[in-house]
């Protein structure tokens, strides 16, 4: 923790966080130290490799397309441009959701990889504890090359991997506990 004594949580999301999502997360430190400060990491997919991505995608069928499309470096600054206001205005919701809930916070976009952001925050935060926030990757998870994975490999705090958008009875599986006993 830093010298004034403030409990930094970074908090690294795959998509902008929704108001179940800031409660879940704000309801995990209620009985954390005051003061409490989140920081939020929000990557920016790059437009080539979503380009590339969905022309792999049309070109798994049995036939490929006759013609192949060409983007020039003006299409994709274009899109690039379009995903950063996107992220943006992710960043201002997901920020939005927990001032709703008096936490404080911050909001930052990321570009380059995500992990490495996560790094450098949380070392220039002295951040207390990091969480992060990801739909499901099953396999990626598997191999241990998931964000949660490569986090605790490179940081010494505790490392939380929730799923956005689920409850935790949802993540969980339902309800814990003993019932029809």
């Amino acid at each position: 923790m830093t010298e004034s004594t403030t409990y930094d949580v970074v908090l690294l999301a795959e998509q902008g966080l929704s108001e179940q999502d800031a409660r879940q997360v704000r309801g995990l430190h209620d009985d954390a130290p005051a003061p409490l400060r989140y920081h939020l990491l929000l990557p920016v997919e790059d437009a080539a490799a979503r380009v590339e991505s969905a022309m792999g995608s049309l070109s798994t069928g049995e036939t490929m397309m006759a013609t192949p499309v060409a983007f020039d470096s003006q299409d994709l600054a274009g899109i690039q441009d379009d995903l950063l206001d996107h992220a943006r205005a992710e960043v201002r919701a997901s920020v939005a959701a927990f001032s709703a809930l008096d936490a404080e916070i911050t909001g930052d976009i990321v570009t380059a990889d995500p992990i490495d952001a996560l790094v450098a925050k949380a070392t220039a935060v002295d951040a207390a504890e990091v969480i992060v926030l990801t739909r499901s990757h099953v396999v990626a998870e598997f191999f241990h090359l998931d964000w949660t994975s490569r986090a605790r490999r490179k940081l010494g705090v505790p490392v939380l991997h929730l799923i956005e958008h689920e409850t935790f009875d949802e993540q969980a599986g339902g309800p814990e506990g003993i019932s029809g006993v």
